[in-house]
């Protein structure tokens, strides 16, 4: 996660932007509770991670303060989040965020979900808007200073912009 942050983001903001980014991101333990965090992995090598929530949390990590809401959502009402979603550098536009998304979506949607949410990072909203998601309101964490700027997003996973039912996904 660390070094996605730092290597990914380098072309869309500063190094203090960067650096202020670590303290909003990171790993929400509470997604692994809940059996909704994914893994890719290639050759036993982890090459990307993310996740989705049934939970209020948009975003920020374990060590994030003031941002973690473990309250339920409503999929009737409420659209799911997606989460903590990190790709090596490595293995950067080779499909993995990609795979993430739509089996995340897939599972938001079988679980009675109509849209999903996210927070985007600059380096992130590129992807967001070609796998359908649309900007929603333009965001910033501040920290110590430092503002670092992020875009909420949403989807709705209805129609044919949706969540993708294939069943070919791998991950775990």
């Amino acid at each position: 996660m660390r070094r996605a942050i730092d290597t990914l983001q380098a072309d869309f903001l500063s190094p203090a932007q960067v650096a202020a980014s670590r303290a909003v991101m990171g790993l929400d333990t509470q997604l692994i509770a809940d059996g909704t965090y994914l893994v890719v992995e290639q050759a036993g090598r982890i090459v990307g991670c993310g996740g989705w929530s049934r939970r209020a949390t948009l975003y920020g990590g374990d060590h994030s303060t003031g941002l973690r809401d473990p309250a339920p959502l409503d999929p009737a009402r409420d659209p799911a989040r997606i989460r903590a979603m990190y790709t090596h550098p490595d293995f950067a536009r080779r499909g993995i965020g990609r795979l993430i998304l739509a089996t995340c979506e897939n599972a938001a949607a079988a679980e009675g979900f109509a849209a999903v949410e996210l927070m985007a990072t600059l380096s992130g909203q590129p992807l967001y808007v070609a796998c359908g998601y649309r900007g929603v309101e333009a965001a910033e964490a501040i920290v110590e200073g430092v503002s670092v700027p992020l875009v909420r997003m949403r989807k709705d996973l209805s129609g044919p912009s949706g969540a993708q039912r294939n069943g070919r996904s791998r991950v775990r």
